[in-house]
């Protein structure tokens, strides 16, 4: 009996001997794996940290793969896979995004080089970089459609924010349609975000505004949910116009009205006052036109008066056309829509004279066109040498130094015939400030043909001025016959 025993056991040590020498080691047992991340709602480092599946013995790769899923709330995740030994390796292609929830999946049957089966069932939640949530827009103003003026406070939209935001990823996925450049401008601890534009924006138009997903808050995460909204730039509903047009007087430093009516009593050196309903951009400076031309500078008075200052001043008896164009806008881009126009004639006669009186004859009225070459016999005084004596009276006054220079603008020479000497000025005193008394020597009396002599005072803007802008509108003539 226990020879036969013996016999068996050295039979068994033979076979186990060459099972396990000869055929080599069957591994019987259960196939190992293990996951990175390893726990549920792991946190891994970085945008790209890698998945790894760590099996515990050589796999079929193919097989291996299709084990492994990772999905979030947008589906499936894409990735690179690579091998590390008996790890499989999955790295994101466009890397994970902070803050969203991701499920790592095993599920499914895989095989072994040696023939073994891994059957695997493994549902494992993680993160990257955050498991904060996404932060998300609280409120905002103005609210979605409301009506609002064009200045940059009207229009600034303020963004409140449910945390901290990423200052650079915010402003690049924010959008602001037609306002051309904003400013951006953050408060409370970058929750709140105020964007404004440089300018005004154009009056009675609708403005988008939009933030993307690409918006990011201090930790990365970004924005859960897209937001924007619109509004109208009708708040302001009064079109500007022009409400009134009147002379004004310089004096103390300032331009103040006349208190006459533009359309008869603006007079030399004054300017054009206008104010409209509302304060208005500086572009309407340039829109003030004059027909005839009447060069000059416009100024602000106050944000809804200007003054204009004429470089010259208007044309005597001339009527003149003042324009306000109608691109003429408010500060808020509201423009007039259409041409303000004003017809007025400034109250600048032309210097006339109304009078000529030579001693001994009657006063020679002159009529609307002043002396119009008129022929009058005067006396001459010839015992003492041939002088005639005459006061003229003009339609205005003169300064002193006016006076001056009028006594030797006007000339009288001899006309007919042509032998007669020449004349020259005895004397000369302004009665008045209107009236001038001459006095010239030299003249003969006509003995059976008449002597004509000729007065001119030359007229135009080169001619006689009164010293305060006004002067003749031509020359003005008068032929005196001489007599005893």
């Amino acid at each position: 009996m226990s020879g036969r025993w013996n016999r068996d056991k050295a039979l068994c040590g033979i076979i186990c001997v060459c099972f396990f020498s000869g055929c080599g080691f069957a591994d019987l047992g259960p196939v190992g794996v293990s996951t990175v991340p390893g726990v549920m709602n792991t946190v891994l480092p970085s945008a790209y940290s890698p998945v790894i599946v760590a099996f515990g013995a050589v796999m079929e790769r193919t097989g291996a793969v299709e084990l492994l899923r990772i999905t979030w709330s947008g589906g499936q995740v894409q990735g690179d896979i690579s091998w590390n030994g008996n790890s499989l390796v999955f790295v994101p292609v466009s890397g994970w995004t902070a803050g969203v929830r991701y499920e790592l999946v095993l599920s499914g049957s895989a095989w072994t080089l040696d023939g073994r089966e891994l059957r695997v069932e493994k549902y494992l939640p993680f993160y990257a970089v955050s498991a904060s949530g996404p932060p998300l827009v609280e409120s905002f103003v103005p609210p979605d459609g409301a009506s609002v003026g064009t200045s940059p406070d009207e229009t600034q939209i303020r963004i409140r924010f449910s945390g901290p935001m990423d200052r650079l990823s915010t402003e690049t996925a924010f959008t602001f349609e037609g306002a051309g450049k904003v400013i951006y401008l953050w408060e409370d601890g970058d929750t709140l975000l105020a964007v404004r534009s440089e300018k005004n924006l154009a009056p009675w138009t609708v403005y988008r505004w939009s933030l993307g997903e690409g918006a990011l808050g201090k930790n990365g995460v970004p924005l859960g949910k897209k937001s924007g909204g619109h509004f109208v730039t009708d708040g302001d509903r009064e079109i500007p116009r022009v409400t009134a047009v009147f002379p004004m007087l310089r004096g103390g430093g300032m331009w103040l009205p006349s208190g006459g009516a533009i359309e008869t009593d603006l007079g030399p050196g004054q300017g054009i006052g206008i104010t409209f309903n509302k304060p208005m951009n500086e572009k309407v400076l340039r829109l003030l036109y004059f027909d005839p031309s009447l060069p000059g500078r416009a100024e602000f008075l106050s944000p809804s008066s200007l003054v204009f200052i004429p470089d010259r001043d208007p044309e005597p008896e001339t009527p003149y056309t003042l324009t306000v164009g109608a691109d003429a806008e408010d500060t808020g881009g509201m423009k007039m829509g259409d041409d303000f126009t004003l017809v007025f004639t400034a109250d600048i006669p032309f210097l006339k004279v109304l009078s000529f009186a030579a001693d001994g004859v009657p006063v020679f009225e002159t009529g609307p066109g002043g002396m119009e070459s008129a022929v009058i016999r005067a006396p001459v005084d010839s015992a003492g040498g041939g002088v005639l004596r005459f006061t003229l009276h003009f339609s205005l006054s003169f300064t002193t130094e006016a006076k001056k220079e009028t006594v030797f603008r006007i000339s009288l020479d001899p006309f007919f015939p042509g032998i007669l000497p020449p004349v020259r000025l005895r004397y000369a005193k302004w009665l008045s400030d209107d009236r001038l008394r001459m006095e010239w020597e030299g003249l003969e009396e006509g003995t059976g043909e008449a002597h004509y002599y000729r007065l001119a005072l030359p007229g135009g803007k080169g001619g006689i001025n009164n010293g305060e802008g006004m002067y003749q509108a031509g020359d003005e003539i008068l032929y005196v016959e001489a007599v005893e």
